[in-house]
């Protein structure tokens, strides 16, 4: 059954930080969410736009306001013929048996709805829809699609799962899989892996991987931003248990605090600019040293919109990964508007940071 995702509500449409804290939370409990509708209040569409959805094969999640709840309630009783009651002080179609604060369960023919209703700055009801699809994420690294969709191809058909593969980056390729009627995932990713024993990882979420993997080897992890502007601080700081092993971030955007606050060497900016190989391993070797953490990312680029030179056009970007026993940096030429710009060089550089230690971040997956 395919998820669709209403929002009555003007707050909804305009409030972008409420917005996609709801929708964040909906994909971590339900399936992929398959379309994403936006209603104002008093939306005359609306009431044809339920019947149409009351009346397919679709699970369906409304999110709608408090003041609006009982209204969206009505609609919804004239569509399936049905009438709210008051129960737990909470007005519902008297066809719910499932319901908790702020939230209702809804079966109406082949349709299956939860509805819930809150306000900006708080927290989302709970979502009573709930996943019973069976699937999972693997990410892939160093394969291309054709070679990963050749080698997997035969052992999904084995295990009878139905695969998605989509490339993040260059060299990060992130394969979605689906539980057909007598599937067995768990076999699938167990052949996989062996198939791929230092290039696959078995997680939904890879930077909680990566959280979890450096706290149980107990290994500490520190930044040096220029262009990304703390972007790489903020995919991990989002994350659950990132204080366990996050050191910092320092965002060095100018030459002056690269010099001062990372002891890139002021000859080194001088000889070869601030977007450059040699000063972003300056970057990641400064920040392993005011931190003595394990590991260290640097990045230093051109995103955007200007700024960019005939031997630097914007998308020059420069990353450095270091440990306290080897280092690498890589060039990249990186095309998209500025926060595009910035999102792929994050993905390059956490992609680097699992290749620099496979033995750790490969070995138990």
């Amino acid at each position: 059954m395919k998820l669709h995702l209403l929002f009555i509500g003007n707050k909804f449409i305009y409030n972008e930080p409420l917005k996609r804290y709801i929708i964040r939370k909906i994909e971590q409990k339900t399936d992929y969410i398959n379309s994403v509708t936006y209603f104002k209040e008093n939306d005359n569409a609306l009431f044809l736009h339920l019947e149409k959805e009351f009346n397919s094969s679709h699970k369906i999640i409304i999110v709608t306001t408090k003041q609006n709840s009982s209204t969206v309630g009505k609609l919804i009783c004239t569509v399936t013929r049905d009438n709210q009651i008051l129960k737990d002080n909470m007005l519902i179609p008297s066809n719910c048996s499932v319901f908790e604060s702020g939230s209702y369960l809804l079966e109406y023919e082949n349709s299956l709805t939860n509805v819930l209703y809150m306000d900006e700055m708080q927290k989302l009801p709970e979502i009573l829809l709930q996943n019973q699809d069976s699937k999972a994420t693997i990410h892939i690294f160093e394969e291309d699609k054709e070679s990963a969709v050749a080698m997997l191809s035969p052992i999904a058909q084995t295990y009878d799962v139905h695969i998605e593969i989509v490339s993040l980056i260059d060299g990060w390729l992130k394969v979605d899989i689906e539980s057909k009627k007598y599937g067995n995932i768990s076999k699938f990713i167990h052949a996989a892996k062996q198939l791929l024993p230092h290039k696959l990882l078995s997680a939904s979420n890879i930077i909680q991987y990566i959280i979890e993997t450096l706290s149980r080897n107990q290994k500490k992890l520190t930044f040096a931003e220029s262009c990304s502007g703390g972007l790489l601080s903020y995919y991990f700081t989002r994350e659950n248990g990132a204080s366990k092993i996050l050191d910092g971030s320092l965002v060095t955007y100018s030459n002056e605090l690269k010099e001062n606050w990372l002891a890139v060497e002021h000859k080194t900016l001088e000889e070869f600019g601030a977007v450059s190989s040699e000063v972003v391993s300056q970057m990641s070797d400064g920040a392993l040293n005011v931190s003595n953490s394990d590991y260290a990312l640097s990045i230093s680029g051109i995103a955007g919109e200007g700024g960019g030179t005939e031997l630097k056009p914007v998308g020059t970007v420069y990353i450095g990964v270091r440990t306290k026993k080897a280092h690498k940096e890589v060039s990249l030429n990186l095309n998209g508007d500025r926060n595009y710009i910035q999102e792929q060089s994050v993905l390059f550089a956490i992609k680097m940071l699992v290749l620099i230690d496979k033995e750790m971040f490969f070995l138990n997956i």
